[in-house]
Parts: structure tokens; sequence; C-alpha cells
């Protein structure tokens, strides 16, 4: 990833299905980043108002992200 301000979010939700993306778009070549993951680790047990657990990707990439994730917002 180039720099923060270069990355889009194209998941927000459960630490679990975070790491499923990651592990998705990782083994299609496309590097991400998975956001407040211990902070969502820490309360999602707790709370289902918890924050989200947020995968990233280089803006450039994100059209295919989606594409391989099946979200086109």
């Amino acid at each position: 990833m180039e720099n923060k301000d270069g990355l889009v979010c194209v998941y927000a939700g459960t630490l679990w299905q975070a790491e499923v993306i990651n592990g998705l778009l990782d083994a299609n070549g496309i590097p991400c980043a998975v956001i407040d993951e211990t902070i969502g680790a820490v309360t999602s047990p707790y709370s289902p108002t918890s924050g989200d657990v947020i995968v990233a990707v280089d803006k450039k990439d994100e059209a295919r992200a989606r594409e391989l994730i099946g979200s086109g917002e």
C-alpha cells in the first residue's frame, strides 16, 4: 500500500469475516490491511455494537477487491 491517504475501505464488520476477506484478497495478489483488529477482537464478544474491523486496500485495487468479495458499494 502506498500511503494512508490512498487506502479505501472495502469491508467493515467482524474480525472473523475480515480475516477471511484478507486471505481471499491476499490469495489473489491484492495487498490489504486489517485495521482495528485488536479493538474488534477485544470488544466483539461482549458487545454487538462494538466497532467494526476494517479491510482496506489501495485505491487502485478497489474495483477488483470489491468484485472478489462481492461488494459493489
